[in-house]
């Protein structure tokens, strides 16, 4: 099984070439990404200003492990504790899933209002460990103003779904509002954006230097 900390720890190593480095930070990913894979990989090479040429910064890799590092302490705490609520639950007699699921539980292949699963450039904007926090709070039943991904108090936006409109929120996409057709929270249609994930994947969207590239989404993926 992969090991978080073993590759946070290679990370960290500097005397590994940059790309290697780089590698393991991905690999972290596939055990903790709370934006789905693809998002908080976007989300971390933006926040942590990784440059499309490792070598100019090679410090931002260990910026964004970190990030997600502490996100994820986070979350393994709440998830201990529910965790023991569970046990205590199923003693009891109790033994179906609270609805809603908590975040962590939920498939990212069937979460049908979270716009930054079919578009990883969609996701809040929250630093990751902020983001958990807001999650772990509502998860407690905290009332958070805004947005409940991202905070954000816009009004919604209206967009198709096909057969109705539905809100989204106006920084994130999350919907806020159900389709006024059938009631569900399905992805609405978004306007189209050529963000391709080879794109991201090769952090097209960042200069060599590590700065948002002004050109992005122009420019191919």
């Amino acid at each position: 099984m992969t090991s978080f900390h073993t590759h946070r720890a290679l990370v960290h190593d500097a005397r590994l070439p940059p790309r290697r480095r780089l590698a393991a930070l991905r690999t972290c990913l596939t055990c903790f990404a709370p934006y789905g894979f693809r998002a908080t990989y976007h989300h971390l090479t933006v926040s942590a200003g990784i440059p499309r040429r490792l070598e100019a910064d090679p410090d931002a890799l260990v910026r964004a492990v970190e990030e997600l590092h502490e996100a994820r302490t986070l979350w393994l705490a709440r998830a201990a504790e529910f965790a023991v609520q569970r046990r205590a639950e199923k003693r009891a007699g109790r033994r179906a899933v609270p609805t809603p699921r908590p975040w962590w539980l939920r498939r990212y292949d069937t979460v049908g209002d979270h716009a930054w699963y079919d578009d990883p450039f969609r996701h809040p904007a929250l630093w990751l460990p902020d983001y958990v926090r807001r999650q772990n709070a509502l998860l407690d039943g905290a009332e958070l103003p805004g947005c409940p991904a991202c905070g954000d108090e816009g009004a919604a936006v209206a967009v198709p779904t096909g057969h109705g409109t539905a809100g989204v929120c106006p920084a994130c996409s999350l919907v806020l509002r159900p389709c006024d057709a059938c009631g569900q929270r399905h992805r609405a249609l978004l306007p189209y954006a050529p963000r391709a994930w080879r794109g991201i994947w090769r952090r097209s969207h960042m200069t060599d230097e590590g700065r948002p590239n002004p050109l992005w989404p122009r420019l191919g993926g």
